[in-house]
């Protein structure tokens, strides 16, 4: 069974997409082991904004193993349909990539020392969402490829 990791700067304290998450979490155990390490926000404080992305990417640099195949979510990159992130998905795991590893940046995005590590990188829209949501959002279309792959109906 492949293994799906999402790493993401931040705690969610919203109740309501704690919820959600645990929801497709359970949902997605059929098909995958899903693992979520959230990894501490750096303060901006007396820091520059390139500073805290930096030792942001360094936090999962430090967590990422050289095995897995890591996929950076970054706003202007590739934008896929539900059935092209299935198809890139079911790709991976056709190849043998035992470990596919999301990585949702904080509130300032991705540093390039994690943009550098990723082997590919991905977009949900050219509109900016918290970072929460965009957590939500990636269980739900991982839950939703995992569908597309086993042919499986899957209502909105």
């Amino acid at each position: 069974m492949v293994k799906i990791n999402i790493y993401a700067i931040g705690t969610i304290k919203e109740k309501f997409i704690l919820e959600a998450i645990k929801e497709y979490s359970k949902r997605i155990s059929r098909f995958a082991k899903l693992n979520i390490v959230e990894l501490n926000e750096v303060k901006l404080q007396s820091k520059s904004e390139k500073d805290v992305k930096e030792l942001e990417g360094s936090y999962f640099l430090s967590k990422i193993k050289d095995s897995e195949y890591v996929i950076a979510l970054d706003l202007n990159k590739n934008e896929l349909t539900s059935e092209e992130f299935a198809s890139k998905i079911d790709d991976l795991i056709n190849m043998g990539k035992g470990e596919i590893s999301f990585v949702i940046g904080g509130t300032l995005g991705l540093g390039d020392n994690i943009k550098k590590r990723a082997n590919y990188s991905i977009t949900f829209s050219k509109m900016t969402f918290p970072h929460q949501l965009i957590r939500l959002f990636l269980v739900e279309q991982i839950y939703r490829a995992f569908k597309i792959i086993n042919h499986e109906s899957y209502h909105h």
